[in-house]
């Protein structure tokens, strides 16, 4: 089996003639390793076959949804938005929180949408993200570049080395946007209900969540 192809993109302006061997890989059904503002993730297209491959890849349990990059709330609009959904929105996308939202009409597919009916989404503000989102005019599945149990790859180099690792091939494309600085992860908050309730706490604290939306509840 080839081994991922590398594109290096650092020193870039993130043009869109930078991009398009990124976006032409991921119309093709193709998984890419590439940087958000909290670690690397693995991703590609919200189609089942993207899915399947991303989520073979992390050889993620059926339990655990794949979460999906949107360039805004409107990339999401068939999605269920409550009251508290759509001002933690308004107040911290993008940005690192994650809301979790029912997905009633079945519009992503398995892998992506829960069994509980429910699809996690977030507006990443890092350049490369959004920009490819742009380019792609579609949605963009996440989960954090690592194989199961290992620290979430910070760089290019760490990304390629956790491909290899889960036994990726020609089908992934690493793309190497440079050093992140350590962050810790988004935080995700289930907006499922008629209160959010935080599911994780991560680099947006349930006190700052709460200026927004009072009644949420922490764990």
């Amino acid at each position: 089996m080839s081994s991922p192809r590398v594109l290096d993109l650092r020193g870039t302006t993130l043009e869109p003639s930078d991009l398009e061997p990124v976006a032409a890989h991921v119309r093709r059904e193709g998984i890419i390793a590439y940087p958000t503002e909290t670690v690397y993730g693995f991703g590609g297209l919200c189609s089942p076959e993207a899915v399947a491959l991303v989520r073979s890849l992390k050889r993620r349990a059926e339990d655990r949804p794949l979460l999906v990059l949107v360039r805004s709330g409107e990339d999401a609009s068939g999605l269920h938005w409550t009251e508290g959904a759509r001002e933690l929105a308004s107040v911290f996308w993008p940005g690192s929180v994650t809301l979790v939202l029912r997905d009633p009409d079945g519009i992503f597919p398995d892998g992506v949408r829960s069994r509980e009916g429910t699809v996690a989404v977030r507006v990443s503000p890092h350049p490369f993200v959004s920009r490819l989102l742009d380019l792609l005019g579609t949605p963009l599945t996440s989960t954090s570049a690592n194989a199961p149990g290992e620290v979430p790859a910070l760089t290019g180099r760490e990304a390629l080395d956790a491909a290899l690792s889960l036994g990726a091939g020609n089908e992934m494309l690493v793309v190497d946007g440079g050093s992140l600085a350590r962050s810790g992860p988004s935080t995700i908050v289930d907006c499922s209900g008629a209160t959010p309730v935080v599911v994780r706490e991560g680099t947006v604290p349930v006190s700052r969540l709460r200026c927004a939306v009072p009644e949420i509840h922490g764990r």
